[in-house]
């Protein structure tokens, strides 16, 4: 059963494990392409973030393996306090079974605890299966980021997307 959760510095070496995987996955999925955090990196990032409240990462844990990782960082800016950026991945073995959206669900929740009010992401235009996902959720298209990455020696445009978080 999976189930989302709160990431805990316990979770380091898996959370790795899974950015070098879909780093390494021939859909350039992600802006890490070779390598990750270490994991001890990753520990100190994932005990910082339990201290702060502008930030999570939330976890899919399906029977104890981590499967999904969502993160989300509010900006520091005081004129733009209510937007958060978001970042997600999936390992490609759990694709396709509702993961990704559940996490979402999750980091829409935590939104709305932190009084922030929109989500932004950046997706590739390649990643068409993103795109569906973001779209059904209700993220809309706010822009093309022409050459907004240097990825591989290259540089890539992202789409910006955005989530009006309602205020219930």
């Amino acid at each position: 059963m999976i189930h989302v959760r709160s990431a805990g510095p316990g979770d380091a070496a898996a959370l790795v494990e899974l950015a070098e995987a879909v780093g390494s996955e021939a859909g350039r999925w992600i802006l890490a392409t070779e390598s990750w955090r270490s994991v001890g990196e990753e520990r100190r990032y994932l005990r910082t973030v339990q201290r702060h409240p502008d930030a999570a990462v939330l976890v899919a844990d399906d029977d104890g393996h981590v499967v999904g990782r969502l993160s989300l960082s509010r900006d520091p800016h005081p004129a733009s306090r209510h937007v958060a950026d978001l970042g997600l991945m999936v390992a490609e073995s759990h694709r396709g079974r509702g993961i990704g959206r559940m996490l979402l669900e999750e980091a829409v929740a935590w939104a709305r605890l932190s009084g922030v009010l929109k989500l932004e992401l950046h997706v590739f235009p390649w990643n068409e299966a993103a795109l569906r996902l973001y779209e059904s959720f209700g993220f809309e298209r706010e822009g093309l980021r022409k050459r907004q990455y240097a990825r591989d020696g290259e540089y890539v445009d992202a789409i910006l997307m955005a989530y009006s978080v309602d205020v219930r």
